[in-house]
């Protein structure tokens, strides 16, 4: 059983492991530049978007502040960005706001350069791989007028706000009524926004005051450095899933991860109380559901602002993708379980290379080791009774020392 000291210097830990996994304020702020432009670009004075108001806002990870880098140093990030246009023509399809959006795209020189064609099934992607290592996805999506009072009321609610009237349509060309359909009621239906101020309602706690989802939900959102104990615990999470799964595109997706993580996350405010319940109640939270079109039950995971929406919906499709979700649930609960059986650093730290990469975790300690000898200095330093573990939160204070281990 850990002691209190115990579990806040584990939570130290995660908290350094999970600022290794950040992104750095300069892609940040590359990213951000970058997908302004193209937000400009589409709502300029000649634009034949500009009756529609269009206007690019972050989704996905990079709005959640869940991102976190690749385990390859040359693989790229994934940014998604909505392109959001009022419908004002009463004809217009699926096919009709795709092309509008790509085809001012195209339209810039610069743009035309970066473009990956084809286009794919929901998005335009602008590949920015070979200059700064990342490629931004734009969803063209169409809102209802008034959208963006509408959001800023949501935003500025100080309870969870019904977040319905969020939703988004958007296109997908393998849809048989890509071409055809001019009722918005009949297109796919998504919810980004609505879904991040639900996310940020589950990061509150009563001693983690959590930045404004509005800050966020703007064209250029502010870089989050700090971050609370449900949003590391799904960059842990993440990067553990990545270890584990070696490049097998059948992997747990995000979706799945980030929602089950936040309805499994009971307001703990220790980093490691919070891991620890996520890891061993998410399963928690998958429903049975019967499908009558199916004539048999499913796996469910509900999306909290879509109740008809399922996440595991390709699970149907690619059993290999539920079955991989399962074997990596075992193995993350039994890294976790490994992790907080350990007492010394060392021991920590060993068991922590496999699951989370050699390089991150020794960065983790790195800084953890810097910071250790700041409170020591200081005299701050106390040692948790009867565990060897060292830190702030102890009973028996450490003596300083020299570089030559004699006491001063």
């Amino acid at each position: 059983m850990l002691t209190t000291e115990q579990k806040r210097q584990f939570s130290d830990i995660l908290e350094e492991l999970g600022k290794s996994l950040d992104i750095t304020e300069a892609q940040y702020d590359n990213a951000v530049r970058s997908y302004q432009y193209v937000g400009e670009w589409l709502s300029e004075g000649d634009s034949p978007l500009l009756p529609h108001r269009p206007e690019i806002l972050p989704q996905g990870s990079f709005l959640l502040q869940t991102m976190i880098r690749p385990i390859a140093e040359d693989d790229e990030l994934d940014i998604d960005i909505v392109c959001k246009l009022e419908k004002t023509q009463k004809d217009l399809t699926q096919y009709d706001l795709k092309h509008m959006v790509g085809d001012r795209l195209k339209a810039n020189g610069t743009l035309l350069k970066l473009l990956e064609l084809p286009d794919g099934r929901r998005c335009w992607t602008l590949q920015y791989a070979e200059s700064s290592k990342f490629h931004l996805d734009v969803l063209p999506s169409v809102v209802v007028a008034n959208y963006s009072a509408i959001l800023e009321k949501a935003l500025a609610a100080k309870e969870m706000a019904d977040t319905a009237r969020l939703g988004v349509r958007i296109t997908d060309k393998t849809s048989l009524i890509y071409r055809t359909s001019t009722n918005l009621r009949e297109w796919m239906k998504s919810n980004p926004f609505g879904y991040a101020i639900w996310f940020q309602n589950r990061c509150r706690t009563s001693v983690h005051e959590v930045r404004m989802m509005s800050e966020a939900i703007q064209p250029v959102p502010k870089f989050q450095k700090n971050k609370t104990p449900l949003q590391r615990v799904v960059q842990i999470l993440k990067r553990h899933r990545d270890m584990w799964a070696n490049g097998d595109e059948h992997k747990p997706i995000s979706i799945i991860i980030t929602t089950l993580a936040a309805k499994a996350y009971k307001k703990e405010t220790e980093i490691l109380d919070a891991l620890v319940n996520v890891v061993n109640s998410m399963e928690d939270y998958i429903e049975e559901r019967y499908v009558p079109e199916l004539g048999k039950s499913i796996k469910w995971i509900t999306n909290p602002v879509n109740e008809e929406e399922n996440f595991a919906d390709k699970w149907i499709e690619v059993p290999q993708k539920q079955i991989n979700f399962y074997n990596w649930m075992k193995r993350v609960k039994a890294d976790i379980s490994s992790m907080t059986e350990k007492r010394s650093l060392q021991l920590i730290q060993e068991s922590l290379e496999k699951p989370f990469g050699q390089s991150t975790v020794t960065e983790a300690f790195s800084t953890y080791g810097e910071n250790y000898l700041k409170v020591r200095e200081s005299g701050a330093l106390k040692m948790a009774a009867g565990t060897g573990m060292l830190g702030s939160a102890g009973r028996t204070s450490v003596s300083q020392h020299t570089n030559f281990g004699k006491n001063e």
